[in-house]
């Protein structure tokens, strides 16, 4: 049981957190030189029609006042209106982030399946030939450009082998024929609450090649450092006194090593999983994805300043509740973390 005080000091150390996000992130979208108000009306709008825009913005107002009506925006869920599509930020980002969520979860998924594992083996016998694969592929899979390698496996797997769909959630014909009926954005989700497992089968394979591709970078992350972990804590008496006992090596290994070398492999995940959410736009573009990095690439080339603000936020956000929740499921997995009041 995780002690009160710790959740405590965390979900403090987080709203301040996101405090200083905010301000950071409002003062520097409203420096970029931009003309929102006429955006907001067009080209050719009038002084008059100008005048109106700004005061709907609120751009009439001093800095200060503007900063206190975003925080309390922020706060109630009014994140602006977008200046381009003339709909409210948080809508628009609920329609295209259930997109990349699925993305990206789908990617994390494939990483900690494969890369825990495969990090545990490798310490386990290092050396080895297993050992030698792994560290090429969590190198490869690190240091690769993620649009080259998106743009590699389309060229293999759909030109060359025609396995898998060049793009997109989900095919022309399918979405024609099997319309799939949107309720919560995630198509996979969304074709098994409507039974319909013609869409649920294709939007699988849609899916294979772009979350291959978010899960490489992951995927090396995780095995090299359950590796690193692992090799630190298998050296410690009480595994040699486990293996002693005679209790399996798989026991020893993934329950009592793994428990304690998990620390820095959940916080390394969670960091992850918040750098590849933008890390994921390249991607998309690549495979025509309609998630968050489109609406965000839209955003910035017409200097959508309330947009941009809202996904800044998000990602902000993000990275800082993934934060809190390693935080405290470190805290569950070692008590004298929380204990130590760390």
């Amino acid at each position: 049981m995780i002690p009160l005080a710790y959740v405590v000091r965390r979900l403090l150390v987080s709203i301040l957190t996101l405090l200083g996000v905010s301000v950071l992130t409002f003062l520097l979208a409203w420096v970029v030189p931009s003309k929102p108000a006429m955006t907001w009306v067009g080209p050719h709008a009038t002084a008059e029609q100008l005048a109106r825009a700004e005061k709907e913005l609120g751009l009439d107002k001093p800095v200060w006042q503007r900063y206190w009506l975003y925080l309390g925006g922020l706060i109630e869920g009014n994140w602006g209106v977008s200046i381009r599509t003339h709909r409210p930020v948080l809508q628009d980002i609920s329609t295209y982030l259930p997109a990349t969520v699925e993305l990206l979860c789908a990617g994390m998924f494939i990483a900690v399946l494969l890369g825990v594992p495969l990090g545990v083996l490798s310490a386990a016998k290092p050396g080895t030939l297993l050992d030698h694969v792994s560290r090429t592929v969590a190198i490869a899979g690190v240091g690769l450009p993620t649009f080259w390698l998106a743009m590699i496996l389309q060229l293999i797997f759909f030109k060359y082998l025609g396995l898998f769909p060049l793009g997109k959630r989900i095919g022309t014909i399918t979405a024609v024929l099997h319309p799939v009926e949107i309720r919560t954005g995630f198509y996979l989700l969304d074709s098994i609450l409507g039974g319909n497992l013609v869409v649920f089968k294709d939007a699988a394979w849609h899916l294979v090649l772009p979350a291959v591709t978010v899960a490489a970078y992951a995927l090396g992350l995780t095995m090299r450092m359950t590796r690193a972990t692992m090799l630190e804590v298998l050296g410690e008496d009480y595994i040699r006194t486990s293996r002693a006992f005679g209790i399996r090596e798989s026991r020893v290994l993934f329950r009592y090593a793994l428990r304690n070398a998990a620390r820095p492999v959940v916080t390394s995940l969670a960091l992850t999983f918040a750098y590849s959410l933008t890390g994921t736009f390249l991607i998309e573009a690549v495979f025509v994805w309609p998630g968050l990095g489109n609406y965000a690439a839209d955003s910035i080339m017409s200097v959508d300043t309330p947009a941009i603000m809202g996904i800044v936020f998000l990602v902000a956000s993000t990275y800082i509740l993934l934060n809190l929740v390693a935080d405290l499921v470190i805290g569950l997995l070692d008590p004298r973390i929380s204990d130590s009041g760390l």
